[in-house]
């Protein structure tokens, strides 16, 4: 029987054609800001809690625009094991500080898809095809 996909929530911070990405402490592979979604928690409300807890950015989830989801194979996970990220575009001029289980904040674009799971390197390829990173 396959197993139940992961739902999550991330944003897409964009600023100069790059779009934020972190590295959990000890790590280097890149990450959306985001995570899993908590019973009763819609995925708006999901992004800008993880959006405060893993970056230190206090979002309006009814602020936030849904851009897209993506599924793929997920990253570290069973194999077979899918994720299903709801992604969401976010403003905002406060500056990301890595927090939490979070140890580096990066800018990134298309150049940096190596360095990306599944999901990321997915979510680069639709920001590029929007025009909104290189």
């Amino acid at each position: 029987m396959p197993l139940p996909d992961l739902h999550v929530a991330a944003i897409a911070l964009v600023r100069d054609r790059r779009v934020l990405m972190v590295t959990a402490r000890g790590r280097d592979v890149h990450y959306m800001p985001g995570g899993k979604l908590d019973r009763g928690e819609t995925p708006a409300q999901a992004a800008a809690r993880e959006a405060l807890e893993e970056v230190g950015l206090v979002l309006d989830p009814d602020a936030l625009v849904e851009a897209f989801t993506v599924r793929e194979l997920a990253h570290g996970q069973a194999e077979g094991r899918h994720v299903r990220m709801h992604v969401f575009l976010a403003e905002t001029e406060a500056a990301p500080v890595p927090s939490g289980e979070v140890g580096a904040v990066h800018w990134v674009g298309t150049a940096d898809a190596d360095r990306c799971p599944p999901a990321g390197v997915e979510v680069l390829r639709r920001l590029a095809a929007s025009g909104l990173i290189d």
